[in-house]
């Protein structure tokens, strides 16, 4: 399978992890990266930024800049104004044989629903009315929703080429870096700020992420250095931190997301959930701290689950076989 890969030139989440996935899986020679972009192939940006970078391929990837008509699936791979204009461009030399995929890494349910509010809802509007996508892979797919039946859930994942050094201490009970952007967040930190280590360790409100202390790889070494972390949805449900904390061989308590995840984690064996209204979340975080030997086979369970279902390459695999099943590719 040969891809051309619309992407923006910024880092983009869900661009960036099947951007990696599939060099992984069929190799950087059968990717047309359109535009060409740097961050893909030079890691000049902390975590989680430079998710997309993967070592020892910016050569290689000049190859595909010079086979620009060779290619049987394209993939519009952010829910971005930039990634869509582009791709407006682009489209009236697509072959009608190749193959159409748009990801939809954005916050919103609606699919495309994020170019209303970043911009390219006109740009949105002419693809779809000159040639519809014949695949859409959606972040946000809330579970009781009714899709189009070739819209298919695509939660994030972990890249576990981003694991740091880890020291394997705890330093810190209970933690919740992040900044308000739902007010189930603020409903949390106000229940934690005062309980716990949560004050000393930064688990307070009115967070700025251009201040945050732990950036980068420390951030993620910090990460793991907590005994129990706790994960709540911001603009949309699925938030990186959920697929971090396990990956680090970490514990985790989570508000329950109502989005599609399959071979999600199972309450109780490999995550916990807490009630919707958070009145449980204090009695959670007391019995994790005084039961460790629970706490540490549920995050040990956690972290296998990562490494089988949730990581990058997972869902580039995902992403293929998706088209392999449900195209006349």
């Amino acid at each position: 399978m040969k891809i051309l890969y619309i992407n923006r030139a910024k880092f983009d989440y869900m661009q960036d992890f099947i951007y990696s996935g599939l060099v992984k899986l069929i190799g950087i020679e059968n990717i047309i990266e359109s535009p060409w972009n740097l961050n893909f192939h030079w890691n000049y940006r902390q975590y989680p930024k430079n998710i997309g970078e993967n070592k020892g391929t910016l050569l290689k990837s000049l190859y595909g800049q010079m086979h620009q008509d060779d290619y049987d699936v394209v993939i519009v791979a952010s829910c971005h104004p930039d990634a869509i204009s582009h791709y407006l461009k682009v489209l009236p030399k697509i072959p009608d044989h190749v193959v159409t995929v748009f990801l939809d890494g954005g916050d919103r349910p609606e699919v495309g629903g994020d170019f209303d509010r970043l911009g390219g809802k006109e740009d949105y509007e002419e693809v779809i009315k000159r040639r519809p996508f014949d695949l859409v892979f959606k972040r946000e797919y809330i579970i009781g929703r009714e899709y189009p039946k070739n819209i298919y859930a695509l939660p994030m994942c972990f890249d576990f080429n981003n694991i740091p050094m880890l020291d394997g201490k705890f330093m810190y009970d209970v933690a919740f870096w992040a900044v308000e952007s739902h007010p189930i967040r603020t409903e949390a930190l106000s229940l934690l700020e005062t309980k716990f280590d949560c004050a000393q360790n930064g688990t307070i409100k009115n967070q700025v992420m251009k201040k945050y202390k732990r950036k980068g790889a420390f951030y993620l070494q910090e990460l793991a250095r907590c005994k129990i972390g706790l994960n709540f949805r911001g603009a949309g449900w699925d938030t990186l931190r959920y697929w971090e904390i396990p990956a680090l061989g970490g514990f985790m308590i989570s508000q329950r997301p109502q989005i599609m995840i399959e071979n999600n984690y199972i309450d109780g064996e490999e995550i916990v959930f807490c009630k919707d209204d958070l009145s449980d979340l204090i009695k959670l975080c007391e019995y994790y701290l005084e039961h460790e030997d629970e706490r540490k086979i549920i995050a040990h369970n956690a972290r296998k689950k990562t490494e089988m279902y949730h990581s990058d390459t997972q869902r580039a695999r995902y992403v293929i076989d998706t088209i392999k099943k449900n195209t006349a590719y």
